[in-house]
């Protein structure tokens, strides 16, 4: 089986070599151990937003594939990192090194064993003060309360009833759920996007415990103005799967990736 990790980087020189040395030597390990029997042959698909500094040199040197987009927005590196990537296993992970990419083989079997379609990782169980500001921590709690209201009827079946951590960045699923998905955002909307798509459409998503570590460089996210977009992007969602019933489900990704709601 083959398996993508796709990652979009942004002037992360600083990390994005250890953070592709250490899924690579995870990866080399849980092929002689936990997935010895089926092994995955990985590849790093770096989406590499037109970095100024050595983000895609750094990232090349270490074996990753770098594909330079030079649309801006999060999501836009994802569907371009999607396309590109050849596994029938997709995983992600930011370059910053805060997320544990040397538990995705061992999330990789899981997804496999369980059957599962899409496995998100959930900080919030586990965050710090030093990993998440308080900033951060009351923005996530106010997106995933919204998320909790507005998405009631589609999120209330997951085990915890509700989406726990709708903004989290390291997910593991199975190529197929881009034949049901529909994906509108090019911004940072896109993560919460993502997993909503695969719980309404009725995918088997599970969500399990991670650590979250500390960045390694500045933020990217302004807490107060992305954090008004992604509520205004969840209410625009929700209206526009509201309508659904008289105008019909949306085209999935991998078909034609169709109209964007207003980023």
């Amino acid at each position: 089986m083959r398996g993508s990790l796709v990652i979009p980087t942004l002037n992360e020189a600083p990390t994005i070599g250890e953070v592709v040395r250490r899924f690579r030597g995870a990866a080399l390990e849980a092929n002689r151990t936990i997935l010895a029997g089926r092994p995955i042959d990985w590849e790093v698909v770096v989406v590499d937003g037109a970095s100024t500094d050595r983000t895609a040199a750094i990232a090349a040197a270490e074996g990753a594939r770098v594909v330079v987009e030079r649309r801006r927005g999060y999501g836009r590196a994802y569907k371009t990192g999607f396309r590109e990537a050849r596994g029938e296993l997709l995983a992600t992970s930011d370059g910053d090194g805060t997320y544990p990419v040397e538990t995705i083989p061992a999330l990789a079997r899981r997804v496999l064993d369980e059957g599962i379609d899409f496995l998100s990782g959930d900080r919030i169980s586990r965050v710090t003060r030093r990993s998440m500001t308080t900033e951060h921590r009351f923005g996530n709690g106010l997106l995933n309360l919204f998320v909790r209201i507005a998405y009631h009827r589609y999120v209330s079946d997951l085990p915890g009833r509700t989406l726990v951590d709708s903004q989290s960045g390291l997910w593991v699923f199975r190529r197929e759920v881009l034949d049901r998905v529909h994906l509108a955002s090019d911004g940072m909307p896109f993560s919460e996007e993502l997993k909503l798509e695969a719980v309404v459409r009725g995918l088997r998503f599970v969500e399990t415990p991670i650590a979250y570590g500390e960045r390694a460089t500045p933020p990217k996210l302004q807490s107060g103005r992305d954090g008004i977009r992604n509520l205004w992007f969840l209410l625009t969602k929700r209206l526009a799967l509201a309508r659904e019933a008289h105008r019909g489900r949306p085209i999935p990704f991998a078909q034609g990736e169709g109209p964007s709601l207003p980023p």
